[in-house]
């Protein structure tokens, strides 16, 4: 068995999304219905979707949003179940053949997507590496290249990749993008979470990480701007430079076709140059004057592809961040 599934250790992500909302039904009890708003978000987007919920409970508090974050599957699933859960945000749009059982339960499908996001390739300061190409990376994730020596003359002995978790988004993507379906490494681990994966390349200085941008952006930490501050910012038309948390170093990264490699900033993710990114749907069932359709409204709108914007993902309607570059 592939090592990245034998350092998994947690139930099933639906049996747990089951438990929570079980869990939390006093609460929907004592709340008005349409004021409450229960959102399944792939866990990779907690921190952007975390941010949106502040903000526009702060701006709209006779709104609540609850979010669960889950993986895809789980967050689609939910949906299905035509259950609590009317809203979902994931990485990929619905089929046709899951809009199609919504609709035959006489449920409206709102989709859009909502950003870019662009998957970073993390290491420790220590690592002398700069950049890697896609390449290399398949070759890194496939065991073919195990020893960080191969790459360039490097000291550091064995590389160990670390994702976020087996059912994640980020996984699904580097397995179909680069390795064609195919099987992880023996040199390939799971961490249980995007901030473990940064805390352990933060530790190791010979791992390597597959984490959302929006984990690694400084403007991310909560404890540098209160929600009042950063729904201030959102509502501003003008545009600030954004920069990555200095814990780690964000590797440059070229594609097949490129000489010049590049780091996942939103101008270099807008233009195409930057070739590790997928899209953020945002899908709702939720009807008229309710928290969710509220919700929705909020986050494909201007304040909302701001907040986004802030975040360091690329928003779906707003002008990317032109940034000096080194």
């Amino acid at each position: 068995m592939n090592r990245l599934f034998k350092t998994l250790y947690w139930l099933p992500a639906v049996a747990l999304f089951s438990i929570a909302l079980s869990a939390c039904s006093d609460k929907k009890e004592k709340d008005n219905g349409p004021a409450l708003a229960i959102v399944a978000c792939d866990d990779s987007f907690e921190k952007i979707l975390q941010q949106e919920i502040d903000v526009f409970e702060y701006s709209y508090p006779k709104f609540n949003v609850m979010p669960y974050y889950v993986t895809e599957k789980a967050a689609v699933d939910s949906l299905l179940d035509l259950g609590d859960v009317r809203t979902i945000v994931i990485a990929r749009p619905l089929t046709t053949e899951e809009k199609d059982y919504l609709k035959s339960n006489k449920k409206n499908v709102r989709e859009r997507k909502i950003a870019v996001d662009a998957l970073a390739l993390i290491v420790n300061p220590k690592n002398t590496i700069e950049q890697l190409s896609t390449k290399e990376l398949s070759e890194i994730l496939s065991g073919k290249v195990t020893e960080w020596g191969e790459i360039e003359p490097n000291k550091l002995g064995k590389i160990d990749v670390v994702f976020d978790h087996q059912g994640s988004s980020t996984v699904k993507y580097m397995r179909d993008s680069l390795l064609n379906g195919g099987d992880f490494g023996p040199n390939v681990f799971a961490q249980k979470s995007n901030k473990e994966v940064f805390e352990a390349v933060a530790n190791n200085p010979r791992a390597i990480g597959i984490i959302g941008v929006s984990w690694i952006s400084s403007d991310m930490d909560h404890a540098e701007k209160s929600t009042e501050e950063l729904a201030r910012e959102a509502q501003a038309s003008d545009t600030t430079t954004l920069d990555f948390d200095n814990r780690v170093k964000v590797l440059k990264v070229s594609g097949p076709d490129q000489v010049v490699a590049y780091k996942p900033y939103q101008a270099y993710i807008f233009d195409g140059s930057y070739p590790l990114f997928r899209s953020i749907y945002m899908t709702t069932v939720a009807t008229g004057g309710t928290a969710g359709s509220n919700f929705y409204v909020f986050v494909t709108g201007f304040i909302g592809q701001k907040i986004i914007q802030m975040t360091g993902v690329l928003p779906a309607t707003v002008t990317p961040r032109m940034v000096s570059l080194d």
